[in-house]
This record gives structure tokens, C-alpha cells and sequence, in this order.
């Protein structure tokens, strides 16, 4: 782990000095606030996490998923302070709602959950468990609909999977049913909880904390989705083209226990025939789109995604996090130049300390400031990290940037005046955007680049983009990629590798206090980095037959002109003093979208053609970049340049796994 990372381990010896510990500190002042003038007051690990109560119960989810007659059940397993139950003292909740215990695990080490003989969870993945159920929180891990030992069928995000961990909620609360067994009929009672809880979860998981928050379920007081879906259309395809070779259905059958796959199959036809591969929005699509019901969002939202994520692309995050914006939720945002990661892999001491205090401030109610500290944490270099009050960054405003053309064809040059002209490119679906990148100062028949000069000044970008394009197609199909690319030599986090930006090492780190069972102790990571001479910073990708709606594509006219917007990814970058800003258009991006059924070539009218980026000081700001002496040294790449990343090798169909 690097040094520059600020650690705190908390480390339990024995079991036995915990429960010492929990006997001095029994009642609830245990938790309590230090008195004014100390420290901000947190909770500490009072209470035996060897002794807790492990139990599991089967809540009534309403629904009949699986067609068998009666209300599937799904399985909680809890993990909650045994001492604080028997003092009477009723406690909060953290809740993890996922399809993976059991079939692919949880967590860089891909832990699962396992069982004692009587059926009681012994092993529960990840630390949650082990660092806060000594202090004072209940831990529920929640079996979707159709996984693991849940009844019903899984649904990819839809009405099943959110009232699957809504369910548990309204039990907690006291407004569900909840049995001791999966088939009984003795009731389960969550007299030992106060109802207010957290979810959290990587990708599927988080997922559905959004999707559990956006029915204002009440009692849900946070939510902490990291690296998680805001629309599962998002997740398939782009403006009409398809991210992926496969659909929901297939994600289904992945995850489902045996059980679901004997009775599931009309679930699984319903998944095929609303999602039709033709990337036409349909009622699939509306009800697994939690961006709409963002004004039912009550709990409060602390978002985490990586920059460079290519499994839950960032649009993701980006629209969620302005639509709760719009309606005044609470939120607090980490942004890293990793890929799909959890922060507890890639900035572990400072991650876990701070989602103690969310949790201390948002479940226990404790005044430790939190809420009055900077909005936004970013990475700006591999384990280099920077705050901003509020994000997108205080300042940023949107500047319209137009291509033009330059000296060679396919090279031009980009600024804030228009200018006519026009670039012709071919679609070649064997190409990426870091081939396009590294040979942004040549011409190649696969793609239109445009670069500025040098700049002058540092020019931070902080938001979202979006690039209009006038495109005149020589066939009835075409694919269109827009990348903001920044030019200059750069080392960055791998996020093109398999470890998408850390690297595993082999000594371990504990974060809370462990059992025979469930060991809280985690290999340690780095961050896997490489030197690059281009960084591609936001990437959007659309279907051009969807130029007069994003959820109907039609046929295009060979030699008609079509003007379309493409949605680029959030970002926040700062392109160097002596670096070039790009913007590059293309067709097929290799591996991250699908080909067309056609090969076109492409006649950009440039005219008619711009980029809208949000700048921390807007238009004026990338003037002055613009028009200061250019630094020794700056200029276009040479022959020898390093290229960017590599493209990446796997295409993911599994969030989160």
C-alpha cells in the first residue's frame, strides 16, 4: 500500500478482549459523543462481534415471481450486536441486498457466504460485518429474488430485484412479514432494530440501493452505491448501440440458483422480448430507470465510481448524481482513475474511516462534520487526491469547442470559432480509441481528430460533455464514438488491465475484529499504473439512426445528412500546461461498443459540428489557455511516443463480478 496513504488499522487480538471491552462499555453511552472540545465523536467496538447474534430469516416479498402459487420469500442474513439486544438498546442497520453469494462472491478475493449445520451464516463477505457489528450496527445481507436461498426469479434490476431488499426494509420497520424458516409459518419479529438503515453495495448491488431509494421507502436513510447502474439501459446500450453481445436474460441465467432455473423460464422469455437488441427503448427499459423516480429519493446518497469504469460506464453515476441534485438530495461523491474497483481496494484506510463517520452521522445521528466537509473527494494522480467544495467544481461552465479543418486530412484543429470544411472516415471495427489516440497527429482513414495547441494553463474539465455531429452516411446503419482525449506524456492507473488499476499483493490489512470463520484481515493492494503519452477522459457512443429520438432507431438514407448529440461520459480531468485537448470522431470503439450490420463511411459537415465541455472558468478560461507562449518542450507526439492503454481485452457482461 503506498505511503502517502494515510492508514488506520484496527486490529481485535483476541475475542476475549473484545467481550472485556463490551462489558466495561454496556450501555448505550458506549456511542455516545466525547464531551465538547474533543475529538468528534464516533462509535467505537464495544460489543463482541464473536458473541453476536447470527440469524436468518425469510421476509415476504408480496410478489409471486416464480408462478408457484404463493409469495416468494427471501433470505436475510443478520449478523447484529448480542449485548445491545440484551440491554434493550435497539440499533441500526447496514444492508448489503446481492445476486452474488453464492454463485460468484463478493469483494476483490471473491468471498461468499457460508453456513453452519443449523443453517446460520458463519462466513459473511466483505468487512462490514466485522467492523461495524462491534460498533453498534446490525449487519443484513440480503439473497435477492431467484439467488442463493431466496424463492422468486431474478429480473435484472426490475420490480423483483428492488422489492426484494425493499421488502426487508418495510420488515425492519415493522410493515412486512418476515418467517424463522423458508417454508414455515413461524413469524420473525425485528423487535431488536430501530429501522433506520443503510444499504450499500458494489455494481448489482448498489444498483439496487438506487433502486430501493428512488420508491422512497421510508426508514432507508443512506445509500452508498459505488461503481452501480442509475438505468439498466445505460448499462446495455448507448443512445441505440449496443454496449454488449448479450441481454438481460443471459445476466439472469448467470446468477440464478438452481432452483430459479427449473421454474424461471417465462421470467426468462420476458427478459428477450422486452429488450430487444435493436436498442429500442421499452417499458424493460422505464422500470429499471431509477433517474425518473429521483424526486422520491429521501435518504441521503454517497456515490463512488471509478472514471475510467467500461463495466457500469459513468453515464451512469453522471445522471443520477444531477438528478438528485435537481431535487435536493444530500450526496457526497469519490471519483478515481480507476476502473470498476471498490474504494476499499484501491484507498483503504482513508475509505473506511470515511464511511465510518457517514454511517456514525447518517444512522447514529452523531455531529462529526461530515456534512460540512468538501463534497467531492477526486483522484488527480495515482494515489494523489484532491477535494472540491462542491461537484461538478465551483466555476465550471460550458464551453462550446468547433473542429476545423487542418493541413492534412483527418488532422484538424480545434477552438472555439466555427469554421467550414468537412472530414471523411470509414468505420473499422478492428480499431479503439487508443488506436485513434495514439495517431491523433496522422491521418488514418478510421477517424476525424481535432487537437488544439499547447496549452498555456492548466484546464480542469468537471461534468459532463456533449458532442453534436452532422454525419452524412453512405449506408443504412451506422455506429458514431466521440473521445475527449488529452495529449501529453502522463502516468496513470491501468485501468485497461486486468487488475483495472491495482495490482493484488500478498500481506494483509485487518479491519474489524474476526472469528474462526470470518476473517476480517484482506490482502493489501497498489495501484497498477503505466506511462502514456494520451489519456482518454470521456467517451460517449450512439446509434445514428436514433438522431430524432435516443429510443427509436430507423433506417438511415446513404447520402442524407443527420445531426445527432451524443452523451459523453462525466469526468473531472485537468489537462496540463503543454498538453493538447482532442476531440476525435469515429465509428465502431473496439470492444466497447458493437459494430453496425454495415460498414459506412462517414462525411462530418464541421460546421455543423461541436463539442460542449464543462470548464472551470468556461469559455474564458480555455481562451486564455489558448493564448499564451506555448511551453518548451510542448508540441505534437513523436514517431517514438508511448501510446495510451491498451485497448481493453475483456468485453464485461457481469457487474460487479
Amino acid at each position: 500500500m503506498p505511503n502517502s496513504m494515510r492508514m488506520t488499522i484496527w486490529r481485535w487480538c483476541t475475542a476475549a478482549a473484545t467481550a472485556v471491552l463490551a462489558a466495561l462499555f454496556l450501555s448505550p453511552a458506549a456511542h455516545a459523543a466525547p464531551h465538547a472540545g474533543h475529538a468528534p465523536p464516533e462509535s467505537r467496538p464495544v460489543y463482541s462481534y464473536a458473541n453476536a447474534v447470527r440469524e436468518s430469516v425469510w421476509v415476504d416479498t408480496g410478489l409471486d415471481g416464480d408462478g408457484d402459487g404463493h409469495p416468494d420469500r427471501v433470505a436475510a442474513d443478520i449478523v447484529r450486536p448480542r449485548e445491545a439486544a440484551q440491554q434493550g438498546r435497539k440499533v441500526p442497520v447496514i444492508m448489503d441486498a446481492s445476486p452474488y453469494y453464492s454463485c460468484c462472491g463478493r469483494g476483490n478475493e471473491s468471498q461468499t457466504k457460508t453456513y453452519d449445520a443449523n443453517g446460520h451464516v458463519v462466513q459473511m463477505p466483505l468487512y462490514y460485518d466485522n467492523y461495524f457489528v462491534p460498533r453498534g450496527y446490525a449487519f443484513v445481507g440480503v439473497d435477492l429474488a431467484g439467488t442463493d436461498r431466496s424463492d422468486g426469479c431474478v429480473d435484472v434490476g426490475g420490480r423483483s430485484d428492488v422489492q426484494s431488499a425493499k421488502a426487508v426494509i418495510d420488515w425492519l420497520n415493522g410493515r412486512a412479514r418476515a418467517y424463522t424458516t423458508r417454508t414455515g409459518s413461524t413469524p420473525a419479529r425485528a423487535t431488536w432494530t430501530n429501522g433506520r438503515t443503510g444499504m450499500i453495495g458494489k455494481s448489482w448491488d448498489g444498483t439496487i440501493a438506487n433502486g430501493v431509494a428512488a420508491t422512497g421507502v421510508q426508514g432507508l436513510k443512506t445509500i452508498v452505491p459505488i461503481s452501480s447502474i442509475s438505468s439498466w439501459y445505460d448499462y446495455y446500450f448507448s443512445q441505440g448501440a449496443p454496449l454488449y453481445d448479450s441481454g438481460p436474460d443471459w445476466l439472469s441465467g448467470y446468477v440464478e440458483s438452481d432452483a430459479a432455473h427449473a421454474h424461471c423460464a417465462a421470467q426468462q422469455q420476458k427478459l428477450v422480448d422486452g429488450a430487444p437488441r435493436t436498442g429500442d427503448w421499452t417499458p424493460l427499459w422505464t422500470e429499471r430507470d431509477y433517474v425518473r423516480d429521483a424526486s422520491k429519493v429521501r435518504a441521503s446518497v454517497f456515490l463512488v465510481h471509478g472514471m475510467q469504469d467500461l463495466n457500469v460506464r459513468t453515464k451512469n453515476f453522471g445522471q443520477w448524481w444531477d438528478a438528485l441534485a435537481r431535487n435536493g438530495v444530500q450526496r457526497k461523491i469519490w471519483l478515481s482513475q480507476t476502473g470498476h474497483v471498490d474504494p476499499f481496494d484501491y484507498r483503504r484506510g482513508a475509505w473506511v474511516d470515511t464511511l465510518h463517520r457517514w454511517f456514525d452521522h447518517e444512522l447514529l445521528g452523531y455531529d462529526n462534520g461530515i456534512d460540512r466537509e468538501p463534497m467531492a473527494d477526486i483522484e488527480r494522480h495515482p494515489d494523489q487526491w484532491v477535494t472540491s467544495r462542491t461537484w461538478p467544481a465551483p466555476g465550471t461552465s460550458t464551453a462550446t469547442l468547433r473542429p476545423a479543418p487542418g493541413a492534412q486530412a483527418g488532422v484538424g484543429a480545434l477552438g472555439l470559432r466555427p469554421a467550414p470544411g468537412a472530414e471523411t472516415f470509414t468505420d473499422d471495427p478492428k480499431r479503439s480509441e487508443t488506436d485513434w489516440a495514439a495517431s491523433i497527429d496522422r491521418p488514418t482513414p478510421d477517424k476525424a481528430g481535432f487537437v488544439t495547441g499547447p496549452l498555456s494553463q492548466d484546464l480542469r474539465l468537471s461534468g459532463s460533455s456533449k458532442v453534436t455531429v452532422t454525419a452524412t452516411p453512405t449506408t443504412a446503419t451506422a455506429h458514431l464514438s466521440a473521445v475527449l482525449v488529452d495529449v501529453g506524456p502522463d502516468t496513470i492507473r491501468d485501468y485497461a488491465d486486468a487488475g483495472e488499476g491495482i495490482t493484488t499483493l500478498t500481506d494483509r490489512t485487518c479491519w474489524g475484529a474476526s472469528t474462526a470463520g470470518d476473517s476480517a484481515c484482506y490482502l493489501t493492494t497498489a495501484a497498477k499504473t503505466v506511462a502514456v503519452d494520451s489519456t482518454v477522459l470521456s467517451r460517449g457512443w450512439a446509434d445514428l439512426g436514433t438522431y430524432a429520438s435516443p429510443g427509436k432507431g430507423v433506417p438511415l438514407t446513404p447520402g442524407k445528412a443527420y445531426t445527432i448529440t451524443l452523451d459523453l461520459a462525466p469526468t473531472d480531468h485537468v489537462v496540463p500546461k503543454g498538453h493538447r485537448l482532442a476531440l476525435i470522431i469515429a465509428g465502431t470503439d473496439k470492444d466497447l461498443i458493437d459494430p453496425p450490420s454495415t460498414t459506412p463511411t462517414l462525411t462530418l459537415d464541421l460546421s455543423r459540428t461541436s463539442a460542449r465541455v464543462p470548464l472551470v472558468g468556461g469559455a474564458p478560461a480555455f481562451a486564455r489557455a489558448m493564448s499564451g507562449p506555448a511551453p518548451a518542450g510542448s508540441g505534437s507526439a513523436t514517431a517514438a511516443a508511448r501510446d495510451g492503454v491498451r485497448a481493453p481485452s475483456t468485453v464485461h457482461r457481469v457487474p460487479g463480478h
